[in-house]
């Protein structure tokens, strides 16, 4: 066999991979699906092109290949870490235009975002705003007329950096009462945890676990720790969240405290710097380190490594850095999203509700932006309304118990 022959067949293996990734995500996609028969027939993106910035995965895929349905021209790229390269193949062949690759970091990620936009899209898709801020930096070069936004994080950039230099609608999933729920609660907590035992393959009843914020990730992180028997101390400065977290069974307390106290910490409050400065100096020897943020700017990994006296990597998503004073601070996904830079993300059926969110609220954005305001607003009533109607439908199918809604 030539090494050309070689290439092909391992090419060839990888989109196949790939396709059979896709292939199982779709059969439990029973939301997108029923978007993908609307949208053949409706064509509500035809002439469109929907430039995405989300992770590169099984369930994204299937995403692009409704929107594809829909009429549209799909351009993608995915986050540092996040992107299978496997499913990236297979989207190729499928003719969507994807950009990136699994070891991507984060200068080559913001190359891909100027390749997404180099597309004139007229939609986005976006996925902690990198998108929207790379293109309110040339403005006047795009076509954009509307956009979508998945994450808190995104969503804070967009209410607070961006605020003054937006000028299109954007809607925010993440503010949909429906994706806090199922997707957030259900599905990013659970999985974070998974992902921690999946790579550390520790016992985690035997440590402290310290969760920063309480919004619904951080509630469904501490949630699921609590029901495995862990002690879960929350971090959270906001008094409503925090009672609340009190209510679930958790100890509530300062930054300083919980430094003192916990042994595995994991940030989920989508804002830069939680663990960094003088919280460093504090970290106790053998500390975890772990986000479910959507950047990994929670962690200021960037001064642990400067700290650093040796970097050891035991796998490819655990490395032991010892720092200066002798301390040693465990590194979990180089701060990226625990849950996807190692393993499958999400389970299916919580990301098709979300993603159904965006599908729908892309098509509502394609017909209805001149009427809209400028800016983030939230999912329309009648999209939330419709597709919580089919995920009951689709839950109860499975369910022995009958429901009217």
């Amino acid at each position: 066999m030539t090494d050309n022959q070689a290439q092909d067949t391992s090419s060839n293996h990888l989109v196949e991979q790939g396709r059979l990734k896709i292939r199982w995500a779709e059969l439990h996609q029973g939301l997108l699906q029923r978007l993908r028969k609307q949208f053949s027939e409706t064509k509500p993106f035809a002439g469109l092109t929907i430039g995405m910035c989300l992770h590169v995965e099984p369930k994204t895929a299937v995403l692009c290949t409704v929107l594809q349905a829909g009429g549209a021209t799909v351009v993608i790229t995915g986050s540092p870490g996040t992107t299978k390269d496997d499913v990236a193949a297979a989207l190729r062949q499928d003719g969507v235009v994807v950009y990136g690759q699994q070891e991507d970091d984060s200068v080559r990620h913001q190359e891909n975002i100027r390749r997404v936009l180099s597309h004139d899209p007229h939609l986005l898709l976006d996925n902690g705003a990198d998108l929207m801020a790379a293109y309110l930096a040339h403005p006047g070069q795009g076509r954009v007329i509307a956009s979508t936004e998945e994450t808190t994080t995104g969503a804070n950039r967009l209410r607070d950096e961006l605020r003054d230099a937006l000028i299109v609608p954007t809607i925010v999933i993440n503010d949909s009462p429906l994706k806090l729920i199922m997707e957030n609660e259900h599905g990013v907590g659970p999985t974070i945890v998974e992902g921690f035992m999946r790579e550390t393959n520790l016992l985690v009843q035997s440590r402290r676990f310290v969760v920063f914020g309480y919004g619904s990730v951080g509630r469904g992180i501490a949630r699921t720790l609590r029901k495995l028997g862990v002690h879960v101390t929350v971090v959270e400065p906001d008094p409503i969240r925090a009672l609340e977290a009190v209510l679930d069974g958790m100890v509530v307390t300062s930054l300083d405290e919980a430094l003192k106290i916990g042994e595995v910490f994991f940030t989920a409050t989508g804002r830069p710097g939680v663990i960094a400065g003088e919280s460093i100096d504090h970290l106790p020897d053998g500390a975890i380190l772990a986000n479910a943020g959507h950047f990994s700017w929670e962690i200021d990994i960037a001064e642990l490594r400067r700290r650093a006296t040796s970097i050891e990597h035991f796998r490819a998503w655990v490395e032991l850095i010892t720092l200066e004073d002798g301390r040693r601070i465990t590194l979990l996904a180089q701060g990226e999203m625990l849950n996807l830079a190692g393993g499958g993300g999400n389970p299916i059926e919580t990301m098709d509700l979300g993603l159904a969110l965006q599908a729908q609220s892309l098509a509502y954005l394609a017909v209805h932006y001149k009427k809209l305001p400028v800016g983030p607003q939230p999912v329309p009533g009648e999209i939330n309304a419709t597709i919580a109607r089919w995920m009951v439908e689709n839950l109860s199918r499975r369910s022995s118990v009958s429901f009217t809604v």
